[in-house]
Formats: structure tokens, C-alpha cells, sequence
């Protein structure tokens, strides 16, 4: 941070300090240590959330109430416990910049159509039969797929099939408020009419390294869902070469008619650790939201160990250290959401490999949830 000067903690400069606050002014003398940092250091802590804890929650929830204008979703957000001081609602922060919610839909529910200047995302983890809308178009879900919203788009959901289905949202509602570029919109029929044909644009785009000459030209969402069985053909292609050192087996999910992230303030990527893979630590300036698709393994955050399995949710703030470790008999899959895309159009992004210890952190101590089993 910058350097602190014991001269300005005098009698003299306290006084005029208490003085200029009366007019709504402020002492840059007195604040530039405590906003000036030498690097990074978000409120945000590394947390995990169990899974089955959160969906037994969900499922209590719905014989309380259902999806309907005024809540909109039936939503349990991942709340960061060093960010709960913000009002209102501690933004919903699961980091600095993100939100990360996992949300529930029955069969026969229906959440309504609005639109907003969040970015969303979300990524299917159980179930399927259930559809979102988005600008006219029925994508239907299955677990693995991955669906973008980009801010400004209609979009709802209905669930016409069986079983609940369960998936994790990620918008970047802490950066837009903090900005105070929120609007919200609800879609004056409810649910938004479907304009074309049933999952549209991935039939477009099932070619995958092909596009049709027509989407040529920049869009903000040509292809609104991507399928989870292309996700796995292009990890198993690239399980035929050495794994990252620090992600694995990592592929991001792009814009094809750009090449950018699929959305547009919100990357996301699919890692997969092999059996015995024990990533080298490092960190970065933008955060990361984890979801446990398959397996079990354990994450080193900053020197704490947090072990995890199929279904939990961990975060990793900002500029923290940190490794992934597979030490079960199975590979494991990690689905990846972050806000890579903010800190590289602000000029912010920077990253560090751990330089101790051949790349790998001493694990200090193990976390351990504040709350037990529902």
C-alpha cells in the first residue's frame, strides 16, 4: 500500500481533517493508505459450498412458494461471507464482481421472461426436459450444457418434462451496481412467445469448426446453447497431449462468430483433471466461481485445503494463491466460471506463478463449513 506517514495522525492535521468532512470533502493524506494497495486485496475469501446441502434447501423451498413475477426464480445465491457487509443483500456477491446462484425448476413450472444489463450464464448440473427461451428461441437442457444470456436478452424458462433439474446461474450483478448500470425489464406476456424454430442456433452450429456463411459478422450471441456432448469430444481430444500445469485440461467456451468469451463480461471454461494430476499454484487477477461436475479432489487456496466432490460449489478471489489436485481413482471435471473478460478490458489483469517450493504451497490448514448437514 502506499507508505503511511506518522505526521498526519497529529493533533494539528486531525483537526483540519474533521474540519474539511463537515463540507462532504475528504482527506486523500489520510485515505490513500487503505485504498492504494502495493497489490490485490479483495474483501472476498475463498469459500466452498456443499451441494446436496443447497439442493435439500431448493427442494424445501418448493413447498413454500414457486417461480413467479416479483421473485422471478427460485434461486439460493452463494453469498461470500467477507462481502455480506454490503447493502443491500451483500450485492449478492459471491465475488468482488460476480453473483452465483443454483436455481430449481419443476415440471409444469414456469419462470417468467424479462431482460436486464446483467450478463448471465448458466450451466445445467442435473436433470433434464426443461427449456430456456432466449430472444424467441427454445433451447432445451440437459445436464453438462452451457447457456450465455448476454445482457439486454429475453429470457425464461419452462419446464414441460420430468423430474426437478437443477442448474448453477452466474451473472455479474456486483459489478453492474457498483457501476449503477442496472435495469431490469419484465416481458409483458409472461413468458416470451417462441420466434423460432427449437434450439435454433445449435443446430446452426453443429458443425462446430464451421459457421454458416451468413453469421459472418459480429454477434453478441449467435449460438445460445452449447452442448455438453462437444464439450466432451473436445476435452477427450485434448487428452491426447500434456495437461496444462496450472488448469488441466481446459477448454473455454467462445463466441464463434468473434472468437471472444461466449459472453461478453463472463468467461467460462471446462477443466478436467486427470487421475493423479496435482496442478502448480498460481494466481490471478480475476476471480474464479468453481462448480465439482464429476469427481473428487481437493483445491489449495492461499495454504488452506478445501476438499471437495460431485455437486459443490468453491470460489477463489482475486489475486489468490491457489491448485487443483485429482487423488481419486476417477478424472475429475471442474466447471469454471470467472470474471476474466472485466479485468482484461480494464487494462487489470495480471497473473504470477507460486515461486516456492517448486510451484506447490504448504497446506496450512483444512476448511471446514460453518454450517452441518440439512
Amino acid at each position: 500500500m502506499a507508505e503511511a506517514n506518522p505526521f498526519f495522525q497529529s493533533k494539528e492535521v486531525k483537526e483540519f481533517t474533521k474540519k474539511i468532512e463537515k463540507y462532504h470533502l475528504g482527506p486523500l493524506w489520510e485515505a490513500i493508505p487503505d485504498l492504494m494497495h502495493k497489490e490485490p486485496a479483495p474483501e472476498a475469501v475463498p469459500y466452498l459450498w456443499k451441494g446436496e446441502i443447497i439442493q435439500k434447501l431448493l427442494l424445501e423451498a418448493t413447498e413454500i412458494f414457486t417461480p413467479e413475477r416479483g421473485g422471478e426464480r427460485r434461486a439460493i445465491y452463494l453469498q461470500n461471507p467477507g462481502l455480506k457487509h454490503r447493502q443491500p443483500w451483500g450485492w449478492a456477491s459471491t465475488t468482488n464482481t460476480l453473483y452465483a446462484a443454483v436455481q430449481l425448476i419443476l415440471p409444469g413450472e414456469t419462470a417468467p421472461s424479462h431482460r436486464h444489463t446483467q450478463s448471465a450464464m448458466r450451466f445445467i448440473t442435473d436433470g433434464k426436459g426443461a427449456y430456456s427461451i432466449v430472444q424467441g428461441e427454445r433451447l432445451f437442457m440437459e445436464e453438462g450444457d452451457f447457456l450465455i444470456t448476454p445482457g439486454g436478452l429475453w429470457h425464461g424458462h419452462s419446464h414441460p418434462g420430468d423430474g426437478p433439474m437443477f442448474w448453477m446461474d452466474c451473472l455479474d450483478i456486483p459489478f453492474i451496481y457498483a457501476t449503477g448500470g442496472t435495469f431490469f425489464e419484465p416481458h409483458p406476456d409472461g413468458i416470451e412467445p417462441p420466434s423460432l424454430p427449437d434450439d435454433y442456433s445449435a443446430r446452426k452450429y453443429r458443425g462446430g469448426m464451421v459457421r454458416p456463411i451468413s453469421d459472418r459478422k459480429a454477434n453478441v450471441a449467435p449460438l445460445g446453447l452449447y452442448k455438453w456432448k462437444q464439450t466432451e469430444a473436445a476435452l477427450a481430444g485434448l487428452s491426447d497431449f500434456e495437461p496444462d500445469p496450472y488448469d488441466g485440461i481446459a477448454v473455454e467456451y467462445i463466441n464463434p462468430s468473434t472468437g471472444h468469451t461466449a459472453n461478453p463480461n463472463i468467461a467460462a471454461w471446462m477443466q478436467k483433471l486427470p487421475v493423479g494430476y496435482h496442478s502448480k499454484a498460481h494466481r490471478h487477477t480475476y476471480s474464479a466461481i468453481y462448480h465439482v461436475f464429476k469427481g473428487e479432489g481437493y483445491t489449495v487456496i492461499n495454504g488452506v485445503r478445501f476438499d471437495w466432490t460431485k455437486g459443490d460449489y468453491f470460489v477463489i478471489p482475486n489475486w489468490a494463491w491457489h491448485e487443483h489436485v485429482n487423488a481419486s481413482n476417477e478424472e475429475a471435471l471442474l466447471f469454471c466460471a470467472n470474471d476474466l473478460p472485466i479485468m482484461e478490458k480494464l487494462g487489470l489483469q495480471r497473473e504470477e506463478e507460486y515461486p516456492n517450493n517448486n510451484g506447490y504451497q504448504q497446506v496450512v490448514s483444512e476448511f471446514k463449513p460453518e454450517a452441518g448437514v440439512v
